[in-house]
């Protein structure tokens, strides 16, 4: 599959980084040791004076993770937030990388100060953070063997057939979207990581990975190998279709960050400039967030 979009990412640099191995080395110089007390609204105002802001990521591409020829933190995410901190006169982004699970407790306990990471804004997150309105919608999908010999399009079909394994990230919203379709746990593997997860399909052990189709995709892509991805969908359950989309997560004293985050967003989405920030990592006019808020998916 190509890419659209001019960023020449090599998509190979990731790979090690994705797993816990690549973590270490960039973890160090952004934790908050040295900065005044954080979790009282006060963060807007502290990275404007020191002139950077510290975000926690969970080393999945193409949302946010470290390219390990540079050593950088990249991604969709990552590069959103660059150019959004750029226009309120904060040049310097720092990554923390956390493994996903671990970023609404880092974020809340002040490891760092805001979630940079695609993550998809729901209901039970929203009542420990924050988020500022979405950056784009996240359409579910499935990796299966070539030629999908199992018919696999739903999770409804791995419910309903308990020789069927899954395999999901851990904590993330394919793993609550199993489990509200009704799929026993003794049937999803998770994994820390989209990587883990590639060789849990890989080795046999599982039938299908379920995570966005835009990760998905790009995992395909670095990885190859006998298998598709399945067309991109919003699951449904109890009757009604769970459209996510997903944003920035903020700790709730926060509001003045939250707001001049949203108000640099929907000046991004009015030019086009968000469209041009998110393809080249596979982001098209189809995971545009258009007018959907973050107040909207809270109370989905």
């Amino acid at each position: 599959m190509t890419r659209s979009g001019g960023s020449g990412l090599d998509r190979r640099r990731f790979l090690t980084g994705m797993g816990g191995a690549g973590l270490a080395a960039v973890a160090g110089p952004a934790l908050l040791g040295g900065c005044s007390r954080i979790g009282t609204g006060n963060t807007m105002d502290r990275i404007r004076d020191q002139g950077y802001v510290n975000v926690g990521f969970a080393n999945e591409a193409p949302y946010g993770y470290t390219d390990l020829e540079t050593g950088e933190l990249t991604g969709e995410s990552p590069e959103l937030a660059r150019a959004i901190f750029a226009e309120l006169g904060i040049d310097e982004l720092r990554g923390v990388p956390v493994q996903f699970d671990g970023l609404i407790p880092g974020l809340v306990g002040g490891q760092f100060d805001m979630v940079s990471a695609g993550m998809a804004i729901t209901p039970d997150r929203c009542a420990e953070v924050s988020f500022t309105n979405p950056e784009y919608l996240s359409r579910t999908a499935f990796l299966v063997p070539e030629g999908n010999p199992e018919g696999i399009d739903s999770f409804g079909v791995i419910a309903d057939n308990p020789d069927l394994r899954l395999g999901v990230m851990n904590a993330t919203i394919e793993q609550q979207t199993a489990e509200d379709a009704g799929i026993p746990g003794a049937q999803v593997q998770t994994a820390p990581d989209p990587v883990s997860a590639f060789e849990l399909l890989e080795t046999g052990r599982i039938d299908a990975v379920s995570l966005t189709v835009i990760s998905l995709r790009w995992m395909l892509d670095v990885r190859g190998g006998p298998f598709e991805v399945t067309e991109g969908f919003f699951p449904v359950i109890d009757g009604e279709e769970q459209v996510s989309g997903g944003g920035y997560a903020i700790r709730h004293e926060d509001d003045a960050l939250r707001e001049a985050v949203n108000e640099k967003l929907a000046e991004f989405k009015d030019s086009g400039r968000l469209l041009e920030i998110l393809q080249p990592f596979g982001f098209s006019t189809d995971e545009l967030p258009g007018d959907l808020t973050a107040a909207e998916l809270c109370e989905a």
